[in-house]
């Protein structure tokens, strides 16, 4: 038996290929921590752009497989799996930006209101923080704030350090929202400009710390708060929710073009209350069938996925549980973890596109 040596480990791992960077692991950067031992043991780890990642297990496999085809000499092969998430600022962004801590800033939008845009944000959040990543959620939608119900935090009232407001935190995620500043009878009477200067200051006045990714639940529709975000802060992308029926989908392409024309990329589109799961197997497609997808296609945006209805989607949100977490092993759950994923997964593509592009 031959000493295997870490040279033949870099050159088998050089022929695995990231399935979405187009490019092999080793040019990427993305192994580290060789060791062969005396026993031709050998140990390394994979660094992938996000915890999230969809292709965890497949990237993990081929490795094993390229070192068994390449180096027939090696015995036990333990690959390691972390991650560090990638930015969407990286050196080409301005440092004095507010948020400058904040690797990636996810929008969550919707055509119009209905659509459980702020259900699925809410989850999006706690499904990233289930993965490790650190994770924050603003509740952008002054006139209607829901997060502190959905998660369970009516009374609570974020505390205050150095003249910035610290966030609240349940779940894993850090959170901001009017709801925990304000009693929650009182109605919000304010004009554009008051609006935007409110979220200004949950931008720049809220001491967030570092994120991987800092999420943004849009109010629904295209008015001053979403102009007001895209235009102060580098959004590293948005995510449209929509329903199948064709009402929805014509309001989701103003959404979709007001995007592009503020140069913000379209992470893709994830289709809500796609279907109803009869007892006997069945799908009842209440909404339509695949108006999300076709739609998607159409507009050349990525389809992230269907979650399916669920009476307990709408219990979760008002009682305070995010509904991944409530019922983590239901379909719908395992539906919303698989967006979850794509997001993630779009955001590192976007990501390395926008570097290739600038490098």
């Amino acid at each position: 038996m031959s000493t295997v040596t870490e040279a033949q480990i870099i050159d088998a791992l050089s022929t695995v290929q990231d399935p979405d960077l187009k490019k092999d692991l080793v040019t990427l950067a993305m192994v580290e921590d060789i060791v062969v031992d005396t026993e031709n043991n050998v140990s390394f780890s994979v660094v992938l752009t996000t915890p999230a990642c969809p292709l965890k297990e497949q990237i993990k496999q081929s490795c094993i497989d390229a070192i068994r085809t390449r180096v027939p000499d090696a015995a036990a092969i333990e690959v390691n799996m972390t991650a560090k998430t990638t930015s969407s600022c990286g050196h080409h962004c301005n440092h004095e930006r507010p948020l400058k801590e904040v690797k990636n800033i996810i929008a969550v939008a919707s055509g119009k209101g209905g659509v459980g845009k702020s259900t699925f944000a809410v989850n999006l959040a706690v499904a990233l923080a289930k993965t490790g990543a650190k994770v924050g959620l603003i509740d952008a939608d002054l006139y209607g704030p829901s997060i502190p119900t959905m998660f369970g935090m009516q009374n609570a009232k974020p505390e205050m350090a150095d003249k910035n407001i610290v966030p609240l935190e349940k779940y894993g995620v850090k959170l901001m929202s009017i709801g925990f500043l304000i009693e929650s009878e009182t109605a919000l009477i304010w004009r554009g400009p008051m609006a935007s200067s409110a979220i200004k200051q949950f931008i720049s006045e809220v001491d967030w710390k570092e994120l991987d990714y800092l999420i943004f639940d849009f109010p629904p529709g295209t008015g001053d708060i979403q102009i007001t975000i895209a235009q102060t802060i580098p959004l590293s992308g948005a995510v449209i929710v929509t329903t199948p029926q064709d009402v929805a989908l014509a309001d989701v392409s103003k959404a979709v073009s007001m995007f592009r024309k503020l140069n913000v990329p379209v992470l893709g589109l994830v289709e809500n209350m796609s279907y109803y799961e009869l007892p006997d197997g069945t799908k009842d497609f209440i909404f339509g069938h695949h108006g999300g997808e076709i739609f998607a296609r159409t507009q050349g945006i990525p389809f992230l996925g269907e979650i399916p209805i669920d009476r307990a989607v709408r219990e979760g949100g008002d009682s305070g549980t995010p509904y991944v977490l409530g019922h983590p092993d239901s379909a719908t759950s395992n539906a919303i973890i698989r967006a979850s994923k794509e997001v993630a997964r779009r955001v590192s593509i976007t990501n390395a596109e926008y570097s290739e592009k600038h490098s």
